[in-house]
């Protein structure tokens, strides 16, 4: 407010308005440069700033239009600009503007619009939205350690990329698909990665072996995780018949994928309830399908499953070993 003159304030209803004009006797074009003091004509502008006392402030400022004094400028005509108050086509001082970005930032559409009354700065959950995408991308910078891994856009259909920023927990950037060529590219347009946390697709291994040769691989923490997970859930459907006492006292046999019974004649005798039915009926209609040639896709259709379900029934002999 400091280059402007404060005329009057008034309270209108629940509103504070205060009618203000610049200080300035010329303005700079924005078209070449020069300073022009030659008016043209003058006008109001209406401004939302901040709050006074939970009290809606409004800005009523009186700005000139000035003539341009330069010969080959385009701009024929402008209207002037207080720095750090008015922008171009702007309704909101700089102030208020800021907060909505900030409140964007924290709480997006309809609550950060609901908190937005509070400050005395009403609006729609679209115009926070809008401000938000408005705002420049930040400065990526280097990233010493690099966390890679998919997610699905549309699951079974579209995939993209995502890159974090490990030690800060930052999202650093989206790509568009879950191949090595996007993320190869990404790390040479980004030089100083020194360790990249991945799962363990190959697609991303050889990225980085590529772009970032110098960089140390790791396996993220989720997917250790998960494979152990997976290991131990197989181990122990393979040696599950060793977790039951023989139903007859005998002398101990040996258990073991040699000396066990067949998966199939064991497992509806060992495994009872609902999910242990539908998984074997499951994995008997995708077997009748594919040995009447019907494909993984056109069974996941007709049965209603998704396709890389079908391609594990497909997969296991038995439905024993789905378990």
């Amino acid at each position: 407010m400091a280059e402007v003159a404060v005329e009057r304030v008034e309270s209108i209803g629940a509103s504070v308005v205060i009618w203000a004009r610049p200080r300035t006797p010329d303005a700079l074009c924005p078209g070449c440069g020069l300073r022009s003091s030659r008016v043209h004509s003058r006008y109001d502008r209406r401004l939302a700033d901040a709050a006074i006392g939970g009290r809606p402030v409004v800005l009523r400022l009186r700005v000139r239009r000035y003539f341009c004094a330069g010969v080959d400028c385009p701009v024929r005509t402008f209207a002037e600009q207080v720095e750090g108050l008015t922008a171009k086509h702007a309704r909101r001082t700089g102030l208020a503007r800021t907060i909505l970005e900030q409140v964007g930032l924290a709480l997006a559409g309809r609550a950060g619009s609901r908190l937005a009354t509070l400050p005395g700065l009403p609006a729609a959950h679209s115009t926070l939205l809008r401000l938000v995408h408005a705002l420049p991308d930040p400065q990526v910078g280097t990233v010493a350690v690099l966390g890679v891994d998919d997610f699905a856009l549309r699951r079974g259909h579209v995939y993209g990329t995502v890159l974090v920023d490990i030690e800060s927990g930052r999202l650093v950037d989206v790509l568009p698909d879950r191949t090595a060529e996007p993320v190869a590219a990404w790390l040479r347009a980004h030089p100083g990665t020194r360790v990249v946390c991945r799962d363990r697709a190959t697609a991303y291994a050889e990225a980085a072996r590529d772009a970032a040769p110098d960089a140390v691989q790791v396996a993220d923490r989720f997917h250790l995780w998960r494979n152990l997970r997976d290991a131990v859930e197989k181990i122990a459907a393979a040696h599950r018949d060793c977790l039951r006492p023989p139903e007859h006292a005998t002398d101990a046999e040996p258990c073991g994928p040699e000396s066990a019974a067949p998966a199939e004649a064991t497992a509806p005798g060992e495994l009872e309830g609902k999910r242990a039915a539908n998984t074997r009926r499951r994995h008997a209609a995708v077997h009748d399908l594919l040995d009447k040639g019907v494909a993984i896709t056109a069974i996941a259709e007709a049965l209603g499953m998704d396709r890389k379900t079908v391609r594990r029934c497909a997969n296991a002999d038995t439905a024993y070993a789905r378990f």
